[in-house]
């Protein structure tokens, strides 16, 4: 049998199937077995069921954090672990060439400027917040996304807890931040179309009865307007989308028969991307989401995702501009080309991202890198995690 996890997992909840004669389970993509995902429900009732239960979990990416790797051989069942790299003896013949290039780009100083305004009120608010004093360290003007996401969780649990004035007004405080902070990443790694859509939805959240009062209170900021006011009358480009299509044009003409997969973080980007390349004779793009629909930008069903990749294999496209959703867990065609628009921080993804190509042949995977910006800190992040989960699944596995 092979299915997704979901299907299997209703069958046993109402009864359709029964474990107790499966001689063996085979989770692929294996470090998805974490919290409430399907892999750990079915593992454990085979577990408990299964006459004589053997398990194989197979994945390219268990994690950098030992305990994250523990937690998923805990909630399989798994008593050993068996690792390989491309380097080892019994792998190295069927692994394909893949080279790495990393492209570093300059921002251009308008467009710092304007991410340095943001910046400013960003500051102001970080102070806001250390002034009211109910945070348990005081917040650094360079913390992460990741920990601030981690002190608006511990606020939001605070506040069920014990609901005070001062506690409400650091998780408002907290949703200004983490919107401005989007604002800055968007300025320094995306460029000016993402920036400006971002921009008119907050602008959008701020005057409907429903929106946010984060996104109000950022709009009535004199110092943010301004920002608004700048990159309105912008007239220089963020240097990523020309060298996206100039790399594109490179690899078309050298090898014209090419699928090539461009990662994005962001469907604003990913939209602006095939409005750049749209009306190009040589270039064939296609826009790969998720099925989620928002107000302006509509998902893609089931349905239609798989349509795209058939035309994509058949060559009808030869670029897939994709977010996420083509990371893992999707059967995309082997592409010759795999180009990163930003470096992402998760190991796990950038390990998903960099499999789509080399696999039936050699392939090429290039990097874009706004110098200066987060896109070098994610990059480092990623890099040391990937060292890092190498180095702890050899140690559990009694090869380090």
């Amino acid at each position: 049998v092979v299915s997704t996890p979901q299907v299997i997992e209703n069958d046993l909840l109402s009864r359709r199937i029964d474990l107790e004669d499966v001689s063996l389970i085979i989770f692929d993509e294996a470090h998805r077995a974490v919290g409430n995902y399907a892999y750990v429900y079915i593992a454990e009732r085979y577990a408990r069921e299964g006459a004589d239960p053997l398990v194989l979990g197979i994945t390219a990416s268990p994690g950098s954090e030992k305990e994250k790797i523990a937690e998923i051989c805990t909630n399989l069942s798994i008593e050993n672990i068996l690792t390989r790299t491309e380097k080892d003896s019994d792998v190295a013949p069927f692994v394909h060439h893949r080279e790495i290039e990393w492209v570093k780009l300059t921002v251009p100083k308008e467009l710092l400027d304007i991410r340095n305004a943001i910046e400013e009120v960003l500051r102001e608010r970080i102070d806001d917040l250390n002034l009211l004093g109910i945070c348990p360290v005081k917040i650094d003007p360079r913390a992460s996304r990741k920990e601030l996401l981690g002190l608006q969780a511990m606020l939001m649990s605070s506040a069920k807890r014990q609901a005070n004035q001062a506690t409400f007004k650091a998780i408002s405080i907290l949703a200004e931040v983490l919107k401005l902070y989007h604002a800055i990443e968007l300025a320094e790694t995306q460029g000016t179309e993402a920036l400006l859509k971002y921009f008119q939805r907050l602008q959008g959240e701020a005057v409907s009865r429903s929106g946010s009062k984060a996104s109000r209170r950022i709009m009535e900021d004199p110092k943010f307007r301004q920002a608004i006011q700048a990159l309105e009358q912008l007239k220089v480009e963020h240097p990523k989308p020309a060298m996206v299509r100039k790399i594109l044009h490179e690899q078309i003409e050298a090898k014209p028969e090419s699928r090539i997969m461009v990662f994005t973080n962001y469907r604003d980007t990913a939209s602006a991307l095939l409005r750049l390349l749209k009306g190009d004779p040589s270039i064939r793009a296609v826009r790969f989401v998720g099925q989620s629909s928002r107000a302006d930008d509509e998902g893609l069903s089931q349905k239609k995702q798989a349509e795209i990749l058939q035309r994509f294999r058949a060559g009808e496209y030869n670029v897939l501009i994709a977010t996420s959703v083509g990371e893992e867990g999707i059967d995309i065609p082997a592409t010759d080309m795999v180009l990163f628009y930003e470096p992402v921080p998760s190991e796990i993804r950038s390990i998903q991202r960099k499999g789509r190509t080399g696999r039936a042949k050699s392939g090429r995977v290039v990097v874009l890198m706004a110098r200066g910006t987060r896109d070098e800190a994610y990059y480092w992040i990623s890099d040391r995690k990937e060292k890092t989960m190498n180095r702890e699944i050899r140690s559990l596995s009694g090869q380090a």
